[in-house]
């Protein structure tokens, strides 16, 4: 690895978009990998070293603020920035009308979806400087019914990517908003049992049309 090698940083790399979107990066880029599941980043960096790729793998919390200034205080230290960072990484809570709504799924929804995004945003941003980008994954079921406690925390991840990418628009980093078509990945299979799979998109495939658009 050389001091040119571009770096992306894949926040909920272990499983769905989060692990199409790293396997395809490589080997273009050294993917820095971060979710909780160990075995799914070792598997998913198995797939990246069969490309001819490289990962660093993080498996760590990224409710956790201490781990997430370890993570980023790391990646300083060894490459001094980041090139890329997607941010995948969502907690999907049950699906309930509001009259219901689960005081710990409330709080731990808001804890990765939300409060998680504000202290990334922070200790990213230097990392990518002026010419980075960093993307985010929207997701609009905020006032669906039953969709409350994910709607919501999610309509306020969205709200204060799209505040940052209005306040870099001359300065940097880049940051992009993109919407996935819908797919065939254990978060939708969550809200949408018993659909037809078949008619979703492949997380591969819509991986590679996101990079495309990038």
């Amino acid at each position: 690895m050389t001091d040119q090698t571009k770096i992306a940083l894949v926040t909920g790399a272990s499983r769905g978009l989060g692990a199409a979107l790293a396997e395809a990066l490589a080997p273009a880029y050294h993917i820095v990998a971060v979710a909780r599941t160990t075995g799914a980043l070792e598997e998913l960096d198995d797939r990246i070293k069969a490309k001819g790729g490289s990962a660093t793998l993080a498996p760590m919390d990224i409710a956790d603020p201490n781990a997430m200034a370890t993570l980023c205080r790391g990646i300083h230290d060894r490459w001094g920035k980041l090139d890329l960072w997607l941010h995948t990484a969502i907690h999907t809570a049950p699906l309930t009308p509001a009259p219901f709504v689960d005081p710990k799924d409330w709080g731990k929804s808001f804890a990765i979806n939300a409060t998680a995004t504000s202290v990334l945003i922070p200790y990213v941003a230097p990392l990518l400087g002026e010419h980075g980008q960093a993307v985010f994954f929207d997701d609009p079921k905020a006032g669906e019914k039953f969709f409350g406690t994910y709607g919501a925390t999610k309509a306020a991840q969205m709200a204060l990517a799209r505040s940052w990418a209005a306040e870099t628009v001359r300065t940097g980093p880049r940051v992009t908003i993109v919407q996935p078509a819908p797919m065939a990945t254990a978060l939708r299979a969550r809200f949408h049992p018993g659909e037809d799979r078949s008619v979703l998109a492949k997380p591969s495939d819509e991986a590679a049309r996101i990079l495309a658009l990038l």
